[in-house]
């Protein structure tokens, strides 16, 4: 009997594959995409519907609505249908009987955290590197930002069967080190912060670990030099150190952390150039080492090794890129910030040059600003960092899950503004609370249910026949379609707009619906099985949250 719209969909995949057989449409390339079903936004259509009629009937010289017609017959017959109707120029309505529709709510909680899960990227090998912030300042809200969409995505890749690697990319070489040095040096000294350095609190307070952890005497007798050496060494250890710990705390980790510096003293920025050279891509001009990536879509080729012997900043992406396909990387994910729009086409370019598939080995994200609104008023200045708004403030104002829910909820490619008054609300108009709420509420119930002597030793889902239960069921029914798309489209808002979405459902069904006998009447079989709907979608909003690294309260 049907369960989920993806047992659904692969029934009728079999069916419009035998259809244009008939046919004689045996060129006709139909996949599993191409049949995925969709819900009505009118209930009375129906419980699902598709449009393959008319995607296919052209490929068959036929009419839309005939096609579906026939279609519709084959449906019919499917274990678990109650009727089908073609609507329009050929649209399916397809609506379950009362137990199939109902049946999915015993194989979630059957399935406990597994359901949900796909085989989208099954032993499918992904890198996926995000934050990667320098190594000079606290996160940047932009940072904080790809941290929980990062996390997200690496939790909704795992579910969908990928093998993650969650790496942080080491800037540790390069001028902006040897800015912080200076900076570190300046405040130690009583001197003003150079012209492109660092401010903030922040860099007083590591200028002092430094001092205490290097010894005070010891280094008031070297020179500045050995002095800004000190500051450099000690400094960027004190410096990654607090960002681990603030990721950490925000509940991101990361299984690497690559240093860019090692690229260029272990020979691997040559070893790339090499191989590159023996692909035919690299050429000399000008008393520079070029890369020719005008052969594949880039505006200019570009110079990996200068007239004066330095290596380009583009060298250390050949040579980044190498090693993690080296590390046998199938897939390898960037996420980068809204300034790096103009670079991605000579990263894909470069993966050409390294005769792999552009935005399949190498895919990069880009993500827009964040903006913290108080009062209707932008948060543009922190106690910490002096210019910016870093992730502790963020957190310090509307808690780690409100934080991370606010910075995952929308599209990543879109400007976001937080407002900070409506994420610290207790009331349903804060979207996070309403979402845990729900869950807490499915745990109320389940203790009220215990109290009364509802158990789950009944489960018959034809009883589950009330309009929001349908609904409900409806919406349970999604969840792994949601989680496959957000796996493809690289988004998990889906995940946190549709745990919005199943909280309504859930409420609506709530206030319709009990779980428990009133007053002096008995428990029946419709309350053990609103039982096991109810602690469905308990296990379903669990999950949701869990993939967006967001606690679910049983309690609050």
């Amino acid at each position: 009997m049907l369960v989920t719209p993806a047992q659904l969909s692969a029934q009728l995949l079999v069916i419009v594959i035998d259809a244009l057989e008939r046919r004689g449409a045996v060129d006709a390339e139909v996949t599993i995409d191409d049949v995925k079903l969709d819900r009505p936004r009118n209930r009375d259509h129906g419980d699902w519907a598709s449009n393959i009629a008319m995607k296919l009937a052209r490929s068959v010289a036929t009419n839309p609505r005939e096609l579906a017609l026939e279609l519709a017959e084959s449906i019919q017959a499917i274990d678990g249908i109650a009727s089908v109707d073609v609507a329009g120029p050929g649209f399916i309505n397809i609506t379950l009987d009362a137990a199939a529709a109902g049946a999915v709510a015993k194989t979630i909680v059957e399935q406990g955290p597994a359901f949900g899960n796909g085989t989208l990227y099954d032993g499918v090998k992904i890198n996926l590197e995000f934050v990667s912030a320098n190594p000079t300042g606290p996160i940047h809200l932009g940072g904080v930002r790809w941290a929980a969409v990062g996390d997200s995505l690496a939790r909704i890749f795992t579910a969908e069967g990928g093998l993650v690697t969650r790496e942080y990319y080491f800037n540790d070489h390069g001028g902006q080190i040897d800015r912080f040095a200076r900076s570190l040096l300046a405040s130690y000294l009583g001197e003003p912060t150079p012209e492109d350095g660092y401010g903030g609190q922040y860099i007083a307070d590591i200028a002092d670990r430094v001092v205490t952890a290097y010894d005070a005497g010891e280094l008031t007798r070297l020179d500045r030099a050995d002095q800004q050496e000190v500051f450099r060494s000690i400094g960027v250890d004190l410096m990654f150190g607090d960002i681990k710990k603030s990721l950490h705390d925000f509940g991101v980790d990361f299984d690497v952390y690559f240093h860019e510096n090692s690229l260029h003293e272990q020979g691997a920025v040559e070893a790339a150039i090499a191989r590159l050279r023996e692909l035919g891509h690299i050429f000399e001009a000008d008393g520079a080492t070029w890369l020719r990536t005008t052969e594949f879509g880039d505006d200019k080729d570009r110079v990996v090794i200068k007239s004066d012997g330095e290596a380009s900043y583009i060298s250390g992406d050949l040579a980044y890129y190498l090693n993690k396909r080296e590390r046998g990387f199938e897939r390898n994910i960037i996420m980068l910030g809204a300034d790096h729009h103009g670079y991605v086409q000579r990263l894909m370019a470069m993966t050409a040059a390294f005769h792999d598939v552009p935005y399949v080995n190498l895919e990069v994200l880009i993500g827009q600003m964040v903006n913290l609104v108080k009062d209707g008023t932008p948060q543009r200045m922190s106690k910490r960092a002096g210019t910016v708004v870093v992730l502790e403030d963020l957190v310090d104002a509307v808690g780690r899950d409100a934080a991370r829910y606010a910075l995952v909820r929308s599209s990543s490619d879109s400007q976001l503004d937080i407002d900070l008054d409506l994420f610290t609300k207790r009331t349903n108009d804060n979207p996070v609370f309403y979402v845990q709420y729900a869950h807490a509420r499915t745990h109320s119930v389940a203790r009220n249910a215990a109290d009364s002597g509802v158990d789950r030793s009944v489960f018959d889902a034809s009883l589950l026949t009330h309009e929001t239960e349908s609904v409900l069921l409806g919406v349970l029914a999604e969840f792994p379609r949601v989680v496959r798309q957000a796996a493809e489209l690289r988004e998990p808002h889906r995940v946190a707009r549709y745990a919005e979405e199943l909280a309504g459902a859930y409420h609506r069904w709530y206030d319709n619906c009990r779980v428990t006998p009133l007053g002096d009447e008995p428990v029946s079989d419709v309350h053990r099985t609103r039982l096991w709907l109810n602690d469905a979608t308990g296990t379903v909003l669990r999950n949701a949250l869990g993939l967006l690294g967001v606690s679910a309260p049983e309690r609050m």
